[in-house]
């Protein structure tokens, strides 16, 4: 029965897929307009002529739409995403060029944001009502509503600027020369602000879903067995309360870590990081619809998978999920 229901996730999400690169193929050419200006940007009214035909016949876009569907297919099933205009190169080099920054950036940033987050919840939730929690609750909702951009920017100021304790843009210092370690320290000097920016506005969304998921724990029967059994506050809470309000936690971190694939747009502009938010930008900023499109694709396939593995862990996280 469960191998079956995961079955039919696994359809449901190839399907979502399909669904998704046919948008992505079809929404452009659909699009009013020259379609020129889908790929050339907004640089199409200094084309000539035979660069226009150039154009149009390397996108394949004076063949019948059909046959261009299907190329789109072949051509992503072969890693070939296209060519940026803009940049003068194949957008598979520059998704594999900013990648790594935005995974080292928010992987980073979630691991940190996630033991923030988890402990505080757990200690909220111990000491529920009390002073400690009641402090606790009113800070993770104030930095909830603050925004990224306002918050790295003021790091800048007091950290980078007054301060000048650490970099305030980049990824690496320009023509610095650095190897080895010393360019390890340089990326990791660089890459505190934004992590910390994206880490602080991360850790009130897993505060929460911790704080009330072991509420919720501890009012279940169980709980309340243990004691009864004389079992210590300790061991109840890290035998029986954490383990069993870790699931929907896990859950949330996972879909997270798709979405990081979409990188942090704005934390990433503020600090000028090399990421694929970054990029996202630029490529907003410069009408480069084709790197659009295929950041489009990379960031819907990636929350998809980060679905799929929360489908599988959640069942080895909490037995119950099975029997139903």
């Amino acid at each position: 029965m469960l191998s079956q229901a995961r079955g039919g996730r696994a359809v449901q999400y190839l399907i979502v897929l399909v669904v998704a690169i046919t948008l992505n193929f079809f929404l452009p050419r659909l699009m009013p307009g020259n379609p020129l200006a889908l790929l050339a940007g907004v640089d199409v009214g200094l084309l000539k002529p035979e660069e226009r035909a150039q154009i149009i016949e390397g996108a394949g876009l004076d063949r019948p739409l059909g046959e261009q569907y299907l190329r789109y297919w072949g051509d992503l099933l072969q890693g070939d995403l296209g060519y940026s205009y803009r940049q003068k190169r194949p957008i598979v080099d520059l998704l594999m060029e900013r990648l790594p920054w935005t995974l080292l950036l928010s992987g980073a940033a979630l691991l940190l944001s996630a033991v923030v987050g988890i402990i505080t919840g757990a200690i909220s939730a111990w000491r529920r009502a009390k002073a400690i929690d009641l402090s606790l609750l009113w800070t993770m909702i104030v930095i909830n509503s603050l925004p990224s951009f306002w918050l790295g920017m003021l790091l800048i100021a007091v950290v980078a600027v007054q301060l000048g304790l650490l970099p305030s843009f980049g990824a690496v210092t320009p023509a610095s020369g650095y190897s080895g370690w010393a360019h390890v320290v340089d990326v990791l000097r660089h890459a505190i602000l934004p992590v910390i920016t994206l880490s602080v506005i991360s850790v009130p969304d897993i505060y929460l879903t911790m704080r009330y998921t072991m509420l919720g724990v501890l009012g279940e029967d169980f709980i309340r067995t243990a004691r009864a059994k004389g079992l210590s506050e300790r061991r109840i809470l890290f035998a029986h309360v954490i383990p069993n309000a870790l699931a929907p936690v896990v859950t949330v971190l996972t879909l997270r870590l798709g979405y990081a694939f979409g990188g942090a747009a704005v934390i990433e502009t503020v600090f000028s990081y090399p990421g694929l938010g970054r990029l996202i930008f630029e490529a907003v900023s410069g009408r480069d619809y084709p790197v659009m499109q295929a950041a489009f694709l990379l960031f819907t396939v990636a929350v998809l998978l980060a679905n799929l593995l929360a489908d599988f862990l959640y069942p080895l996280l909490d037995p119950r999920t099975k029997a139903a």
